[in-house]
Parts: structure tokens; sequence; C-alpha cells
């Protein structure tokens, strides 16, 4: 049973105006689990189906699976908290706003639909999400510019989480519920945003130094 602020809400600050908030009906163990659930089977079916293409390493096969579990959480998630304003009055247990409803209790600025993170949200969806999707392709087919596609993702990844931190320094990081739900979804469920595309943009950065440091010696020697 969730308890309920000033405003009729869970959330901080209690007096943060929510008119026709609808309650979380899924219990946090639920969203938890239909969300780590799907997750899994999108990575396994991932890893499967990359096993069938030629010459692709298991870095690869790992990076394919990051970029479609990630572009459908950026366009499906993300997507939908972008274009429904009044998710917190959904009634019907729809499972994307109850997600955002319970995300809340970490940070309350998606439930009070903040500029900042409505726009780094809608960026995320519209920009980084197709081009996850497009980099698993890249990777599977061998494009050329499957590394800076890759590069550019991640760094856009970093500089929105950065944004999404910076702000509710600024504002006072007082959006979350309790420090528990500050530890587990304000800064637990986006550590995977910070340390993965860290780790992608150091891999991309490696190999495409190498291509360049390979065609320029190929340069040198026809001189």
């Amino acid at each position: 049973m969730e308890m309920q602020g000033e405003g009729g809400h869970p959330y901080i600050p209690r007096d943060l105006k929510l008119p026709g908030y609808v309650p979380v009906s899924l219990s946090q163990s639920t969203i938890l689990s239909i969300f780590g659930i799907s997750s899994l089977l999108v990575v396994s079916f991932m890893w499967i189906l990359s096993g069938r293409f030629p010459k692709t390493s298991k870095t690869e096969r790992w990076l394919m699976c990051w970029w479609i579990f990630t572009g459908l959480t950026h366009i499906i998630l993300e997507g939908y908290f972008v274009f429904s304003p009044e998710f917190y009055k959904e009634k019907a247990s729809l499972y994307p706003a109850e997600v955002w409803k319970e995300y809340s209790k970490g940070d309350s600025r998606y439930a009070a639909r903040d500029s900042c993170v409505v726009a780094v949200e809608g960026i995320t969806a519209v920009l980084e999400g197709p081009a996850s999707l497009l980099a698993v392709y890249a990777i599977a087919t061998k494009k050329s510019y499957r590394y800076t596609l890759q590069l550019a993702i991640s760094l856009g990844q970093l500089y929105g989480t950065a944004v999404y931190f910076i702000t509710s320094y600024l504002d006072g990081d007082n959006f979350a519920a309790s420090m528990y739900y500050y530890y587990s979804y304000y800064i637990t469920a986006n550590a995977s945003w910070v340390v993965i595309p860290t780790i992608i943009s150091i891999y991309c950065w490696k190999k495409i130094s190498a291509a360049l440091q390979v065609q320029e010696l190929k340069k040198a020697k026809l001189r």
C-alpha cells in the first residue's frame, strides 16, 4: 500500500500537484520481474541469433545484445514516457505507465514532467533508440561505420546521463521518496548507462584509431 502525501501521491515534494493520480497497481517485484524476464529473453534471442552471423566475435555478440536491449528500452519505455504526459492517471495497469509511476518514487521529476527530463528522454527515445537498433544491424553486417555509430550513441548516452544527474544536483537533488528509492532507482538503474557506454566508447575509440593508423601507414609506404 502506497503512503500518500499532501498531493495524494507518494512522491517528493509531498505538495507536488498531480490531479487525477492513480496509485501503482502492480507490485514492485512484479514490475521488476517483467522487466528482467523480458530483457533476458531479448538478450538471449540476440545472443543465439548473433551466433549465426559468420566471423562475429564474442565481443561483437555482446555488443549486439546490449544495443538491442538499450534500443528497445529507449523506444518502448522512454518513448512511452515522452508521449504520455499524464501516465500517472492511467487506471488500466498499463505496464509502461506502472514502470514510470514506480520509478518516479526515485525521481519525481518524471511524474512532474520536468522539462529537462522530458527533453533528455525525448532525444534518447527518438534518436538514440533507433540508432541503437541500427548498430545491431551494422555490427551483424560488418558495416564500415559500425564503430563510429556506436561511439556516437555511447557519447550521446553519457551526455544525456550527465545532464540528468547534474540538473538534479543543481535543483537540490531531493526528488526521491526515500534513500531506498534514491539508490535503487536513481543511482543503480542509471549506472548501466554510465559504465557500459564508457567501456564501449573506449573500445570504439581504439578500433577507429587503429584503423586510421593502418591507413596512414599504407599512405606512407606509397609515397
